[in-house]
């Protein structure tokens, strides 16, 4: 299955007043990270936009498991990776790390979609191409 892997540094911003990272962000490195998947793949966000004519992949399931935290200037691995692809919904899990140690683990479901005549979104099945890069 596709996996990528990126490094990133703690800023004070994505702290709390106890200087550690605010649970929410990491959802915000997740969702970037998965941005990144797609790239690795072959289609940066934007171009996969186009090419595909879709609307977007949405988020519409998450969770993930804290076990360790990060601190400001810490400078962690989220390793991405595609879990499962159906019809047209696919998972993407998410690890990040630090010197090793896993931190966070985290999984997202994401929808492929198009925009109906309404302008409402609605789901569409995951190209062929795409499954394929996916699942490599």
């Amino acid at each position: 299955m596709l996996t990528n892997t990126t490094r990133r540094r703690i800023e004070w911003g994505d702290c709390d007043p106890a200087g550690i990272v605010f649970n929410p962000n990491f959802f915000s490195y997740f969702d970037h990270s998965t941005a990144l998947l797609y790239e690795a793949a072959g289609w940066p966000k934007a171009r996969m936009l186009a090419d595909f004519g879709i609307a977007g992949c949405p988020l519409v399931a998450t969770k993930a498991n804290f076990r360790r935290p990060c601190r400001f200037g810490d400078d962690v691995e989220i390793t991405s990776r595609i879990l499962d692809v159906r019809t047209s919904s696919f998972d993407v899990g998410h690890t990040l790390t630090l010197a090793g140690e896993i931190c966070v683990e985290g999984e997202e479901t994401r929808v492929w979609t198009e925009t109906d005549p309404e302008g409402r979104l609605k789901s569409r099945p995951v190209p062929d191409a795409v499954r394929e890069r996916f699942l490599a």
